[in-house]
C-alpha cells in the first residue's frame, strides 16, 4: 500500500505518530481517552489528511458512477453523503467510496493509498461518458468534524455531512491554520475507538480477499438493492435471496483485564472449546474506549450462536452482540 507524506499536524505538542494504515498522521497528541470525550462532546476535529482523495466530474459523473458502483447515484442531490463500494465479478468488496457530489464534481475519499488502483479502474471504464477522473490527494486533505461540532466550515470547501459528523474536503495548504482555529486536535485512535462503538467497518480491517457486503451489515447503507447491473451485483442477489451469507460481523466486550489488545486476525473461538478449539472467526479491530473499556469487532462464521461466550488469542474472555443477524 503506498503512503501519504506525513501531515504537517505531527508538529503539533504532544503528538504520536501512528502506525500500520493509518501511518502519516498521528494516533493521538498525549491523551486519547481525553481525546476521544471530546469528539463525543462534540469537539475538536481528526486529521485524516492521509486519506486518498479521488474527483469525478462531467456531465456523465452521476449516471457513469451509477453503472459501476453499489450505490445508487442517478439523482444524487448535492450535498448528500453517501457511501458506495466497488465488487469483484465474483462480489467481494475491493474498494469503497465515502462520497458527495457538489454539483458539478464527486468528492470521494478512500483508504490511504488505494486511490492508484482505483483510478486506475475507473479510467479503464470511461469509454465515451463524459466524465474527468482526478487524484487529488496532494492537494486536498479530509478532516473529521464531529457529530454535534458548531464548528463554522468556510463556503468554498466541500462537506459531507453524516450521522457521525463532517468530513471536510479541504485544501491541503490551509490543514494548519484550520488545526490553529478550531483545536483541539484528536488522534486517530479516538477516531477509531468511536468507529468500533458505532459498529462500522472500515475496508482492509473489517474485510479480506473473500468478504462480501452482506457479512459487514452494508446492505442498505453502500449497497442499493434496488438498482441496475453492475460487476458482482450476482453475488449480491443471490445471498440477499438466500439470506446466507457465509460470515457476519461481531461487536464484542472484551476482558477488561488484559494487559494487551488482541491484534489484527487474532483467532475466535468458542469459550466452551477454550484456546485449543477449533478457530471460528478472527478479530478485526480492538481498541480501548473510554467508556466502555476494550471492545473490538470481528468476523465470524455465521452459526456461531449469539448468545455463545467467546475467547479471543490467547484466552481473553468475549462477550458478542449482533452486528449482522445470522
Amino acid at each position: 500500500m503506498l503512503r501519504q507524506s506525513k501531515s504537517p499536524l505531527l508538529s503539533l505538542p504532544g503528538a504520536v505518530p501512528a502506525e500500520g494504515p493509518d501511518e502519516g498522521v498521528a494516533a493521538h497528541y498525549g491523551d486519547p481517552f481525553r481525546e476521544q470525550r471530546a469528539l463525543a462532546d462534540g469537539s475538536g476535529f481528526v486529521d485524516l489528511s492521509h486519506r486518498g482523495v479521488v474527483a469525478v466530474s462531467g456531465d456523465d459523473r452521476l449516471s457513469w458512477l451509477h453503472l459501476l458502483l453499489t450505490q445508487h447515484l442517478t439523482e444524487l442531490p448535492p450535498g448528500q453523503a453517501t457511501e458506495a463500494l466497488i465488487l469483484t465479478a465474483n462480489g467481494h468488496i475491493e474498494h469503497a467510496l465515502s462520497l458527495v457530489d457538489d454539483g458539478t464534481t464527486v468528492w470521494a475519499h478512500v483508504e490511504p493509498g488505494t486511490q492508484e488502483a482505483l483510478i486506475a479502474y475507473l479510467e479503464s471504464m470511461k469509454f465515451f461518458y463524459r466524465v474527468e477522473v482526478a487524484d487529488r490527494t496532494d492537494d486536498i486533505a479530509v478532516v473529521h468534524l464531529p457529530a454535534g461540532s458548531i464548528a463554522e466550515v468556510p463556503d468554498d470547501v466541500v462537506v459531507r455531512e453524516t450521522p457521525h459528523g463532517r468530513d471536510l474536503f479541504l485544501p491541503r495548504e490551509r490543514l494548519e491554520s484550520f488545526a490553529a482555529e478550531h483545536g483541539p486536535a484528536a488522534g486517530v485512535l479516538a477516531h477509531e475507538a468511536l468507529r468500533v462503538e458505532a459498529h462500522r467497518p472500515r475496508l482492509g480491517l473489517e474485510t479480506d480477499h473473500r468478504t462480501i457486503p452482506h457479512e459487514l451489515g452494508l446492505i442498505g447503507t453502500a449497497v442499493h438493492l434496488q438498482k441496475g447491473c453492475y460487476r458482482g451485483q450476482e453475488t449480491v442477489a443471490r445471498v440477499q435471496n438466500l439470506g446466507k451469507p457465509p460470515r457476519r460481523l461481531v461487536f464484542l466486550h472484551l476482558d477488561g483485564s488484559e494487559v494487551h489488545l488482541p491484534g489484527h486476525g487474532a483467532p475466535v473461538r468458542l469459550a466452551s472449546d477454550g484456546v485449543g478449539g477449533r478457530q471460528l472467526g478472527f478479530v478485526t479491530t480492538a481498541v480501548r474506549h473510554y467508556e466502555l473499556g476494550p471492545i473490538a469487532l470481528a468476523l465470524v462464521k455465521r452459526n456461531v450462536p449469539v448468545d455463545a461466550g467467546l475467547i479471543v488469542g490467547e484466552g481473553t474472555a468475549a462477550a458478542q452482540e449482533v452486528v449482522v443477524e445470522p
